[in-house]
């Protein structure tokens, strides 16, 4: 395994921390001026889209998206993607929006690129990676376990040529925007049939009658307005065409799990990002706070923090660059331990490290004055996102337990 950067990695992760500093963490401040001056309004702030101009310039655009033969794929595979994508995460508000490397949109673009139609890809694919329209993803469900598919309990039945919806969703990601034109929807087709086979997904125009968006949701008292939060929906008797359907009937389960693999790695590339923006963050605060005699950094606990800290990104980062490497090389089935691994570990970790960071702010690590509370919160909401802790560890423990033993001496033979 060799996880060197090669040329073109240095080249967009150079191209990407040079954006970052001179562009993207400048604009914070001005994106929470734009937010804080629009309370009611959901849309992509102007900023984002003057960020969006100048990446699209700087050849930073749908970097995500691998080379493939479905065609669209330009950007990097994910072991070239992951030191760009952990750059993003130092500013995961805006550089991930500013590149069109955002989620929920990353991988309802993927779906697209590797299931859908000509046609489907024509009037939905196209336009996202143009960044002209936004897109949601709706799988999880306030009345089911969401974390187990067979529980979904949204119905998706054939009626002639078109296919009837009806269900309760929530936490749709950017569905809030309005601009959100597309919701990739998860429902039971087969609710009778294999446990696996049961599950279909449609595509549904976000205007369409019988979509209801019921409330905005909070993650942690955040409203993620900026990038459209993450909305409440009812589906009552929603009909569209057959040709609607992503994949075939009964794809459901399968097309979600291509989803979610390549979206649990960029998730974690983010978070290592965020864990290094917060350990800056202390670096500077540790040596210019004064208390008890001298600067925090003198601190015995202090040092241990930022001892620990170092240990754990260093070995996570190396654990998602095998992960990365393992994708690319023998395919996201072959790599799904170390996927799950890394969704188990980073996000844990980096909430660590956060909590750690607030704690040395102390009551300023609370406030919006700094992006430490903010991150908190993207943090712990990864424990959920795209599968709990316990689901994931579950699995791999379930995995590892199936691989043989290995006698060693002293074993009884």
């Amino acid at each position: 395994m060799d996880f060197r950067p090669d040329e073109m990695t240095r080249a967009f992760a150079d191209e990407a921390r040079t954006f970052l500093h001179e562009h993207v963490l400048p604009a914070e401040p001005v994106l929470a001026k734009q937010v804080a001056d629009t309370p009611g309004d959901w849309t992509v702030r102007p900023v984002v889209r003057d960020l969006q101009e100048t990446a699209r310039e700087r050849g930073l655009w749908n970097l995500f998206l691998p080379p493939g033969p479905h065609g669209y794929g330009g950007g990097l595979a994910n072991l070239r993607y992951a030191p760009v994508a952990e750059l993003t995460g130092r500013s995961p508000r805006l550089a991930p929006a500013a590149m069109n490397c955002n989620a929920p949109d990353t991988g309802n673009m993927e779906l697209l690129a590797h299931f859908g139609t000509p046609a489907q890809q024509e009037q939905w694919l196209e336009p996202l990676l143009e960044a002209r329209i936004r897109s949601a993803f709706c799988m999880t469900e306030p009345g089911t376990a969401s974390s187990d598919a067979s529980q979904i309990g949204t119905r998706i039945h054939r009626e002639g040529e078109e296919w009837v919806v009806n269900g309760h969703k929530w936490f749709a990601t950017g569905a809030m925007n309005p601009d959100c034109r597309l919701l990739v929807v998860m429902g039971k087709t087969d609710p009778n049939g294999p446990r696996h086979r049961q599950q279909s997904m449609v595509l549904i125009p976000r205007d369409t009658p019988g979509v209801t968006v019921v409330r905005p949701l909070t993650v942690l008292g955040y409203d993620d307005r900026d990038h459209g939060g993450h909305a409440e929906i009812r589906f009552e008797d929603v009909r569209v065409p057959a040709a609607n359907l992503l994949g075939g009937a009964g794809d459901g389960f399968a097309i979600a799990q291509a989803r979610l693999g390549p979206g649990r790695i960029h998730h974690c590339m983010r978070a290592i990002g965020m864990a290094e923006r917060a350990l800056d963050l202390v670096r500077g605060r540790a040596n210019e706070r004064i208390a008890f005699g001298g600067p925090l950094a003198r601190q015995g606990v202090v040092r241990e923090w930022a001892a620990d800290a170092r240990v754990e990104i260093e070995a996570l980062r190396l654990l998602v660059l095998k992960t990365a490497w393992l994708m690319d090389t023998a395919g996201n089935r072959d790599a799904m331990k170390e996927i799950q691994a890394i969704k188990v570990a980073v996000p844990r970790a980096v909430q660590r490290i956060l909590d750690h960071a607030i704690q040395l702010f102390g009551a300023a690590g609370l406030t919006d004055d700094h992006p430490l509370a903010e991150m908190f919160a993207a943090a712990r909401a990864l424990r959920l996102a795209d599968g709990p802790d316990e689901v994931h560890a579950s699995a791999l423990g379930k995995a590892e337990l199936r691989i043989p033993a290995t006698p060693t001496e002293g074993d009884a033979q």
